[in-house]
């Protein structure tokens, strides 16, 4: 038996989804809602092909330490959802679903995230609790705000609480 740690939270935007799931299939966005503590950049000189295979290459920096992290786009189908797999970088696994659904005149926007940590279960239920937890809501907090920003949204849209819970696998 293994941890796995799983992240829910939703944002609902008062844009179209269309609108929205553009937003998200540029992937230098993400440049654009990741706190500046990361120092996260998009590796890619050129445009990026978002499709089910495209790899995407990263640089960041967490606690001073640098990090490296590959993303594959493991399911694309636009405007509804995509998802995203980490191939190389901090975690033994990282699994971000989106999912982008009409509602109420805009788009309600669900992220899951299921995440491991690499070592002993006793060893990264420490680390997540004092460490990996605490970062991840915050960087997920930060998203919603930035979001609200990007899209020139000022305390238009609604978010929900950013929730992690450890299962066993």
């Amino acid at each position: 038996m293994r941890d796995v740690y799983e992240l829910t939270t939703w944002q609902w935007l008062p844009r179209p989804r269309p609108e929205v799931f553009a937003f998200f299939a540029d992937a230098r966005n993400l440049e654009r809602i990741t706190p500046a503590f990361l120092h996260f950049q998009v590796l890619a000189a050129g445009p990026i092909d978002m499709r089910a295979g495209a790899l995407i290459d990263y640089r960041l920096r967490l606690r001073g330490l640098p990090i490296r992290w590959q993303s594959e786009i493991t399911a694309w189908d636009p405007p509804r959802r995509f998802a995203d797999l980490q191939r190389r970088g901090p975690y033994r696994q990282w699994d971000h679903t989106h999912t982008f659904e009409e509602e109420d005149g805009g788009t309600m926007v669900h992220d899951r995230v299921r995440y491991r940590l690499i070592g002993p279960d006793l060893f990264t239920r420490v680390i997540n609790r004092v460490l990996v937890a605490p970062d991840t809501r915050r960087i997920f907090a930060f998203r919603h705000a930035a979001l609200e920003e990007c899209l020139d949204l000022r305390g238009r849209s609604r978010s929900g609480p950013v929730s992690l819970v450890r299962r066993r696998l």
